[in-house]
């Protein structure tokens, strides 16, 4: 279950900014590929998780934290509840990895303030031949759970705690790894007729969580006056429809 978003004083984008008496954001020009003024989180980062912060920089004007594995969650907690930050929008879930064998696989969060008009790169890494686990953060943000699937399903990266776990790109039953690891052959693992034989036995109606399921369902467990109120509803807006319709046709 996803926690609801603190209550902020205002979540227009640039409201906490505007509050502050701090200038509106420009396009910036000429930017130096590294160095420049670090994310204003940043300092409250290091101040709040210390050590945690393994390191920070910033290239082409943005800020990347490089975060210790067993702080994330916290961190992102943090960065989420904490009005002196809001970081309200999840904008991606993924992981990097490099050809060089002795380069630490990276996890990857991007996050934006939109009260605060900010955008944070956070970083986990993830030395080779160790488990590539990392903490779901579904409960802080609803959007997390596509996006952690996907980076499972791409990456095989496991976030615990995530309450529906599977491949979402990649069918269920599809048994040749994650194909955006860099040991993944270019024309995958097995020949092109034992590809074709799986990809025929595919379940294209697949399974469903529970969530979803639960949507589609959601209807009948309403009050009743509530449906009556929600039927009436659809009944005047097919009705506009026709109108609208009918007049174009006369016209």
């Amino acid at each position: 279950m996803t926690r609801p978003l603190p209550s902020y004083p205002s979540t227009r984008p640039g409201s906490a900014r505007e509050a502050a008496g701090e200038p509106a954001p420009i396009t910036p020009h000429h930017i130096a590929h590294r160095g420049g003024a670090e994310n204003p989180s940043v300092a409250a980062l290091r101040e709040r998780f210390g050590a945690a912060i393994v390191r920070a920089h910033v290239m082409w004007g943005e800020t990347t934290v490089i975060v210790a594995a067993d702080a994330i969650h916290d961190l992102i907690a943090f960065l989420r509840d904490e009005p002196a930050h809001a970081y309200n929008y999840l904008v991606d879930v993924t992981a990097v990895e490099y050809r060089d064998a002795e380069q630490p696989m990276e996890l990857v969060w991007h996050l934006r303030s939109l009260p605060w008009q900010r955008f944070l790169r956070l970083k986990v890494e993830i030395p080779k031949g160790e488990p590539l686990v990392a903490p779901s953060i579904t409960d802080l943000y609803a959007s997390a759970d596509w996006l952690e699937r996907e980076c499972f399903d791409m990456f095989g990266v496991t976030f615990t705690g995530h309450p529906d776990l599977r491949r979402i790109l990649m069918w269920d039953t599809y048994r040749e790894g994650h194909p955006l690891r860099k040991d993944f052959p270019l024309r995958g693992r097995f020949s092109r007729s034992e590809q074709l034989t799986q990809a025929l036995s595919i379940d294209t109606v697949g399974r469903y969580s529970m969530t979803e399921l639960t949507i589609a369902e959601a209807f009948d467990d309403l009050p009743a006056d509530m449906r009556e109120r929600l039927a009436e509803r659809r009944a005047a807006e097919l009705a506009r429809s026709t109108r609208t319709l009918d007049a174009g046709d006369d016209a």
